[in-house]
């Protein structure tokens, strides 16, 4: 049923609906169906969803005192008005990565209006209340009230908006990467863009390695300590590919950078195997589209494992140590250069820092073990 929701979306506004209203009479349906479909279901659960949502589309319009001339012209279709392009879902896409709405306005509206997620999903999700998650999809369908797209819409918003749902991981009962995956793999169906393949590649050979991620309890596990057998070797093959086929275009973007310096880990069956020198000029590539500190930290660590710590520490000392995970950094060049107990030191002073308590808990033990080898 949430495959259907843009598609049909996409057909009360091609048949006159605003994007807000349409939006709403889809939720509408939807909930009619979780009601009546368990002991009647419908065969053509697309028509039915259409025909229920412009029911209500149309109740809603009498509701509000609209025109009847609205209504009348609304009546008059197309013979294959009851047909979706895939155009109709990109154009979804981009209004829900609209540039006048804010970041996580624009996350959840495409949770809720592309992913046909409820409120309710979304809300435990980002963990905050219904109430507010409510509040933040009201505003931002009044801020495209009336709106249609009639310019190009934005791929790079799109996939921003996508990337920011896939970093989001697993909380409450959706799992949001799997859930960006499935919207980035309807794109990818729907539009031919390198950048949206790169990032679908990127989505996956990431995925590929979450089982090892994590211990029983709950402790992060560093990429380099990973027990590689439990990656998913189905998805990290796929991701490669799809990344080939893109590369293949040369028509170089961001997504496509990050989705190779994944693949060059992803491709080594153990640490030392990894292909540091060729990671490092893909940091260099990344850093020509998008000039990140954050990229730059990632780099010096690179730098460290292809050259030696000394270089990496001499590429970091040109870094803002404000950023995050800078003494996570140093303190692994630290040790790498034989500078335990300043590595040590430089751990508990990252832990102070940490994100997340997985993070920090991490990175104390990393000092406990380097006090404990004194």
């Amino acid at each position: 049923m949430r495959e259907l929701v843009p598609i049909v979306i996409g057909i009360l506004e091609r048949r006159g609906a605003d994007f807000a209203t349409a939006e709403d009479a889809v939720q509408d349906a939807l909930i009619e169906a979780f009601r009546t479909w368990p002991e009647n279901e419908p065969r053509d659960k697309k028509g039915w969803l259409i025909t229920v949502a412009w029911r209500k589309f149309l109740d809603r319009i009498r509701a509000e005192s609209a025109r009847t001339a609205r209504e009348e012209h609304a009546f008059v279709l197309d013979t294959d008005a009851a047909t979706t392009s895939a155009d109709d879902t990109v154009d979804l896409y981009f209004l829900c990565a609209h540039p006048d709405l804010s970041p996580a306005s624009a996350v959840a509206l495409t949770l809720r209006a592309v992913g046909g997620l409820t409120t309710r999903q979304i809300a435990e999700a980002y963990l905050v209340p219904e109430a507010t998650m409510a509040q933040r999809i009201s505003r931002a369908k009044r801020t495209l009230s009336g709106r249609r797209l009639n310019r190009p819409g934005n791929v790079s918003a799109v996939l921003t908006v996508l990337y920011l749902v896939f970093n989001e991981g697993y909380s409450g009962d959706v799992d949001l990467a799997a859930e960006a995956i499935r919207l980035a793999r309807a794109l990818a169906a729907s539009i031919e863009h390198p950048e949206v393949s790169g990032l679908l590649a990127l989505m996956l050979i990431h995925h590929a390695r979450r089982r090892a991620r994590f211990t029983a309890e709950g402790a992060l596990i560093a990429l380099a300590d990973q027990d590689r057998s439990l990656w998913e070797t189905e998805l990290i093959a796929e991701g490669i590919a799809i990344l080939q086929t893109a590369l293949a275009r040369e028509e170089l973007g961001e997504f496509q950078v990050q989705a190779a310096i994944g693949a060059l880990h992803a491709d080594a069956q153990r640490v030392e195997d990894t292909d540091w020198p060729q990671i490092v000029e893909w940091y260099d590539e990344l850093l020509k589209f998008h000039d990140s500190p954050i990229a730059s930290l990632n780099r010096a660590v690179a730098i460290g494992e292809a050259e030696g710590p000394a270089a990496g520490l001499a590429q970091l000392d040109r870094l803002d140590e404000t950023l995050p995970r800078y003494f996570a950094v140093e303190a692994h060049l630290r040790e790498r250069a034989g500078e335990v107990e300043a590595a040590a030191k430089l751990y508990v002073k990252a832990a102070a820092k940490a994100g997340n308590l997985a993070e920090r808990d991490h990175l104390m033990r990393q000092a406990a073990r380097l006090n404990s080898e004194r």
